[in-house]
């Protein structure tokens, strides 16, 4: 039996990804998920831009972009309490900070039923937590 949360998607998922082909593939993925809006950044400070903005649902983060890396913004929204998860062509090996290295990551490339599974996932543990206070 579920409570109908892991059914549901987040409705704006921002994209960090400095591969404008790999940026528009995942995008494509997700929407075709449900997802109401996906916005995409390729570098750090584009990302805090948006987020600024508009605080997502969910993020995606590739680890390494082109001269910098993806956690800056990873800070940021651990500190807004939005879930992410990273994603990256080095799989396990990619080093992560003590503070992300329990966070989800995706190889590169990687299925779609994973990046769902992820994104369910994710927004799911957010609802419970938001309905039990947290």
């Amino acid at each position: 039996m579920t409570d109908g949360l892991s059914n549901r998607v987040p409705n704006d998922v921002l994209v960090v990804e400095d591969d404008g082909i790999i940026a528009l593939d995942l995008e494509d993925t997700i929407l075709g998920f449900g997802v109401k809006t996906v916005r995409t950044a390729g570098n750090v400070s584009r990302a805090l831009q948006l987020i600024a903005e508009r605080v997502p649902d969910f993020a995606l983060l590739d680890i390494g972009l082109v001269k910098e890396k993806s956690f800056a913004i990873a800070e940021r929204l651990e500190a807004l309490g939005i879930p992410f998860a990273f994603i990256s062509g080095y799989g396990a090996d990619a080093a992560l900070p003590a503070a992300f290295a329990q966070k989800p990551r995706l190889p590169k490339p990687c299925t779609s039923n994973a990046l769902e599974a992820l994104l369910r996932g994710a927004f799911a543990g957010r609802c419970a937590d938001k309905s039990a206070g947290r």
